[in-house]
């Protein structure tokens, strides 16, 4: 019962949110009807839980949710119906390796997200025993990965996106650098083989052997254009590039992929409802029963609206993209009951069997079409999750923000045996990392990067804002990197010719004071070496802040939380932000045209904005939002 109202809460919320917003979000809705659906386990077709591809689609979907808001809700969620699953020992609930089905491969995107947001072990292991799987998984004669152990020789569409992302994901953190060759031919191969040159359009299906009755004799290709198909790659595309080098030589060919698929699912739009059918092109016989279909609209929403935040495809893609959403909404979105239903996503399409689908448009049209399908429900929420992140990325477009990697370079030896930076990193989504703040530059329109080197006139120049936490002292690192007189003259000349610095030190005990407050007094502040809200164990309101109406930078928030900060002393041009019985806590300074932030605690890494540990009344999410589009908006106008 306590879990129940907990998810009602949730749907509550939601409407709470649209009204007060003004805005209707509907991925929120459609969560909260997911969550009342399956609260526990994702049992389907009144069949016990199985370790099923559809629950990947929808946690997937949650899980972007959850970056959007910063509601823990949504992440225990996720966790709560993998740890039905995944055992202590790492095992996998129904989990059957040897059955080599390349669809038990797509969780282990939810999988990794688990571990590198909590580090347990359990999370790990349960992804190496899918990475196992593809290392031994069979493939074709020229290296794809087979779609099942059952169906020799055959590539689906569908597969890669069960596979590629997770593949890439798992290869970036194990730093398998060779694995990413492997993963873009297997998307360049099926292109080459599947690609109709006529419409540019990919058939469902190869088979290698062209054994099968449903493949082409000359070519091997299934005979026609399913659109989810053509859905799941798309898809599969722009996830997997997320975690593809900027460097690799292949990154280029798919994102030349993925911008023919998208002229090409263009020209398959309807004109008049915006949203695509089942079968794509096709003009046969019985071509009035083709239907418009919402998980691949979904999907291809997804794909172009992400292609185009991310810069893979040009912007004017985004009337298809808005017409698409607009024509789903519309299409398929219904209210009954109190429920958030997505209507008509076939519920299965495939080939071959028992009994045996032939590919032909009979078979495709006899699928049943349902309600509140899994996939269905899943790629809405990508998509709706996308269309949210469209609304405000034009803020930061084309600006450019650093965080120092050179004076906080802590290490330490990762799961797969490497040295690695960490701590107050963009990459990192555990307790200390700041991959919260970095989406929200991405929900901006802004793709942060790191700096490795010393601060220099030169690799300044093009930065907007550059972020400076917490300098390492030898407690930390044996061999840090001091700041020293030629950075502060760089950093200073920096702020003086337009750039937004943020400096977040630390309590006494966790920064090095004597060089960083060189650099800090340069603008008139000082770091105290003391120590401010100790707060002991979750006795959250020792660390609570009320943020008056009217701040300067934190325009939407009531109380947020800190603990273990240093407060400063000021001196012009410094001036406070933020004041706590006579001491500073938060400040700001403008020199020439540029402008400096500064708090003592680096105050919005994870574990302090992700939903997961402090109350719901502290808004650090929403001050963290407020501090990045504050920082936006000091970017000089040129």
């Amino acid at each position: 019962m306590k879990r129940l109202l907990t998810i009602l809460s949730l749907a509550a919320c939601t409407v709470a949110y649209s009204q007060k917003a003004g805005h209707r979000y509907h991925a929120k809705d459609m969560a909260a009807t997911v969550m009342q659906t399956w609260p526990d386990s994702f049992a389907l077709d009144g069949k016990p839980a199985k370790w099923t591809y559809d629950m990947g689609v929808i946690l997937k979907g949650i899980e972007g949710l959850w970056m959007n808001t910063g509601d823990g809700r949504y992440f225990s969620y996720i966790q709560r119906q993998m740890d039905y699953f995944v055992k202590d020992d790492g095992s996998i609930r129904t989990y059957k390796p040897d059955e080599y089905n390349i669809d038990h491969i797509n969780n282990g995107k939810l999988l990794l997200t688990l571990y590198r947001v909590t580090l347990k072990e359990k999370y790990l292991k349960a992804a190496r025993l899918l990475r196992q799987q593809l290392q031994t998984h069979p493939r074709t004669n020229e290296g794809s990965f087979w779609h099942k152990k059952i169906y020799p020789y055959q590539v689906w569409l569908d597969g890669l996106y069960m596979s590629q992302p997770f593949f890439a994901e798992y290869a970036m953190l194990a730093h398998e650098d060779t694995a990413f060759t492997d993963i873009a031919n297997q998307f360049i191969r099926i292109e080459n083989h599947t690609r109709d040159p006529k419409t540019g359009l990919l058939y469902h299906a190869w088979d290698e052997s062209k054994q099968m009755k449903w493949a082409n004799p000359q070519t091997g290709c299934s005979p026609l254009f399913w659109a989810r198909a053509m859905g799941w790659y798309a898809t599969a595309l722009v996830d997997a590039l997320d975690y593809f080098p900027a460097d690799h030589p292949q990154r280029k060919e798919l994102i030349a992929i993925l911008n023919r698929l998208a002229a090409a699912i263009s020209k398959e739009q309807d004109a008049t409802t915006g949203v695509w059918k089942d079968i794509l092109a096709y003009n046969g016989p019985g071509k009035e029963k083709n239907y418009f279909e919402a998980s691949a609209s979904s999907q291809f929403v997804y794909a172009l609206a992400k292609g185009i935040r991310l810069g893979y495809l040009p912007a004017s893609y985004k009337p298809v993209v808005a017409k698409g959403y607009a024509g789903i909404l519309k299409q398929f979105i219904r209210e009954e009951n109190g429920q958030t239903i997505l209507k008509g996503t076939v519920k299965v399409s495939g080939l071959g069997g028992n009994p045996y689908r032939d590919g032909s448009f009979a078979y495709y049209m006899s699928e049943p079409v349902i309600d509140n399908d899994p996939k269905g429900m899943g790629a809405f929420i990508l998509a709706s999750n996308e269309m949210e992140l469209q609304r405000t990325i034009a803020t930061g477009k084309g600006k450019r923000v650093l965080m120092d990697n050179y004076f906080n370079r802590e290490m330490h030896e990762d799961a797969f045996g490497k040295k690695v930076v960490f701590h107050y990193k963009w990459w990192e989504r555990d307790n200390g990392g700041f991959g919260f703040v970095r989406h929200i530059f991405n929900k901006y329109g802004v793709q942060p990067g790191s700096l490795d080197e010393a601060p220099t006139a030169a690799n300044l120049k093009n930065t907007d804002i550059f972020f400076l936490i917490d300098p390492d002292w030898p407690k930390e690192n044996k061999t840090p990197n001091y700041i020293e007189e030629s950075h502060i003259t760089a950093l200073y000349n920096y702020v003086k010719n337009g750039g937004v610095l943020v400096l977040m030190a630390n309590d006494s005990n966790n920064v090095e004071f004597k060089n960083y407050n060189r650099l800090a007094e340069r603008f008139g502040i000082h770091w105290n070496e003391n120590m401010r809200h100790d707060v002991i164990d979750n006795q959250f309101e020792q660390g609570a802040l009320p943020i008056a109406a009217g701040h300067p930078v934190f325009k939407s928030v009531n109380k947020v939380f800190i603990k273990q900060l240093c407060t400063m002393n000021l001196s012009a041009p410094a001036k406070p932000l933020y004041t706590e019985q006579g001491e500073v806590l938060m400040a700001m300074a403008k020199v020439g045209k540029g402008t400096v932030f500064a708090v003592g605690d680096p105050w919005f890494y994870n574990e302090y904005v992700d939903g997961r540990k402090i109350p719901a009344d502290y808004e650090n999410y929403r001050a963290a939002t407020d501090l990045v589009q504050w920082l936006l908006a000091q970017i000089p106008k040129k």
